[in-house]
């Protein structure tokens, strides 16, 4: 099955989603945590917060960070969960770059690492790993049946998946705010401050096209996750999904 958001591009439909969505985060790297934050009004912080909170009763001692970006997820997991090894995958090098500096000033490059991985032929063998994680990049997966079924693969049996991402409202009034707040807001300021209108103009659009809820965790059942659910925050702006392998 083909979801939406596969075809949903940054630029155009000459190429691959994935080497465009490499190309559009390389472009981006330098600006894309001042506008993560600025764009969300702080809230990724919390959301990032309660998503590790999931996985903190587990203990996980090895964890794969899908789409890892930047390593902000990454940098939050070591400081709450305190494991021996997570490895940050992702397929922009420009943002990996800006995490590897920010691991390096903290102390930790021994424990955090950063691996250039197509999420939808990961290089691990199989059940390398007691956590996997992916935050906000689930919907720039070129196939996310196949990212999503690569998270399964390199689990540990009985290790977990923890999913955020954005998703769109379904209830008045935030619903009518959001896409106002989408249409404009989110692309006038991320051209004024990373000079990449094609960027924030995905954004909102790869968001509007993503599973969501219960399409979402189907996805992860049909790909072999157990006990599959999920939660919203702040109105709906952001989905948490968990699973079991």
């Amino acid at each position: 099955m083909r979801y939406r958001s596969e075809k949903v591009l940054p630029y155009n439909g000459e190429e691959k989603k994935g080497k465009q969505v490499r190309r559009m985060f390389d472009s981006i790297a330098g600006s894309y945590d001042l506008l993560n934050h600025l764009l969300s009004m702080g809230f990724d912080k919390g959301w990032r917060r309660k998503g590790v909170s999931f996985l903190k009763p587990f203990r996980p001692g090895t964890i794969l960070d899908i789409a890892t970006g930047t390593g902000d997820l990454a940098l939050l997991m070591y400081r709450l969960l305190r494991p021996a090894k997570i490895v940050g995958a992702d397929i922009s090098d420009g943002m990996m770059d800006v995490g590897r500096k920010k691991v390096e000033e903290a102390g930790l490059s021994g424990v955090i690492s950063f691996d250039r991985q197509d999420c939808t032929a990961l290089t691990y063998p199989d059940g390398s790993f007691d956590a996997v994680t992916a935050a906000f990049g689930v919907r720039n997966f070129e196939d996310m049946a196949k990212g999503i079924s690569e998270m399964h693969r390199v689990l540990k049996p009985g290790g977990h998946v923890m999913i955020l991402e954005l998703s769109t409202p379904v209830y008045f009034p935030m619903k009518q705010l959001y896409r106002l707040y989408s249409k404009t807001v989110i692309p006038f300021i991320g051209r004024c401050f990373s000079r990449q209108k094609e960027a924030y103009t995905y954004l909102p659009e790869s968001v509007k096209a993503v599973p969501q809820g219960k399409e979402m965790t189907a996805l992860l059942s049909s790909c072999g996750f157990k006990q599959a659910r999920f939660r919203t925050f702040t109105f709906g702006i952001c989905s948490l999904y968990t699973g079991t392998k």
